[in-house]
């Protein structure tokens, strides 16, 4: 079995924007729109008799059109452009949206990245649920950024994981890809994923029961990728004889996690988790290893400064 980095599309993905569901974009922009103007989320005695905005309602001439800018305060890398028109059509598509960049582009600090102008109301009520996706999700991309770039001149692909905001996995996985990360396991349904606690649960946590779990969870699904964590080098060589596709060494220190690689060799697929920091990574990528996984691309990201600056 095994493997080059050419065939790593088997294993990981980068989500292009044509591959989320217009449907789902339709359902968390809605979403987000009621929260602002109808309360969602609260019991119905606490939400508003009337819905709406009312203080553009009352300070904003019915239909004066404006112009406003998207500007970067800082340096970043963009992510959810591809929201705006979407969500401007949502709050009653009379305002046009055009770019001067796109998804993944790096930009500089004071960057105009693109313009709105239309039915002023709207774009006052729409601002703040266009900011709030774009500003996340140009975090995310520009911490994969950082990532990727802290892994140049390794073999070792970065890969994303399932810790990601409820409800905005795939937001959050395009993100990463326009960071120029690599999406892997997008739900429980895409892999079959043997990780300490399952090993736990079946008492398979080493020796031959470990490789009797492998070799059953095979031929239960061999529609799907197999994949186990091992936390301890002993574990290595049962889960290599059962002929699972891809390792994954968690939490092992770079002393163990090159020995490690080197043991499994071209057998399978290798992948480092545990505790990866950007600081960590350029260390990692020594190793040799085929990926390394970050929750941290998703779960730990500051947003960026993205403002919506008024036309005169």
């Amino acid at each position: 079995m095994k493997k080059s980095l050419k065939d790593a599309p088997a294993l990981c993905h980068r989500l292009a924007w044509e591959e989320i569901d217009p449907a789902y974009l339709a359902k968390i922009i809605g979403l987000a729109r009621s929260e602002d103007t109808a309360g969602e989320g609260l019991i119905p005695a606490m939400r508003p008799q009337r819905a709406g905005d009312p203080t553009t309602e009352v300070s904003v001439p019915k239909g004066k059109i404006a112009a406003a800018n998207f500007v970067a305060r800082k340096p970043c890398t963009l992510a959810g452009l591809r929201m705006i028109p979407e969500i401007l059509k949502c709050y009653g598509n009379n305002v046009a949206a055009e770019f001067f960049a796109k998804d993944g582009d790096a930009v500089a600090a004071g960057t105009v990245v693109g313009t709105i102008s239309g039915r002023a109301d709207e774009m006052l009520s729409a601002e703040r649920v266009m900011l709030n996706f774009v500003q996340r999700m140009s975090g995310i991309a520009t911490e994969t950024a950082k990532c990727v770039a802290a892994l140049a001149g390794s073999k070792t692909r970065l890969l994303d994981t399932r810790k990601t905001t409820p409800g905005h996995r795939v937001l959050d996985k395009y993100s990463v890809a326009c960071g120029g990360g690599w999406n892997h396991r997008i739900g429980l349904f895409d892999r079959l994923m043997l990780k300490d606690n399952h090993l736990a649960a079946d008492e398979a946590v080493a020796g031959s029961a470990l490789a009797a779990l492998v070799r059953h969870a095979r031929s239960e699904r061999p529609d799907l990728l197999c994949e186990v964590e091992v936390d301890g080098i002993a574990q290595i060589p049962p889960v290599l004889e059962a002929g699972a596709d891809i390792i994954l060494l968690d939490n092992f220190t770079v002393e163990n996690l090159r020995a490690a690689v080197a043991m499994i060799g071209d057998n399978a697929w290798t992948e480092i988790s545990g505790g990866v920091s950007l600081k960590s990574l350029p260390e990692l990528g020594s190793v040799g290893a085929d990926f390394v996984s970050c929750g941290a691309l998703t779960h730990n990201v500051a947003w960026i400064d993205i403002g919506l600056d008024w036309k005169e």
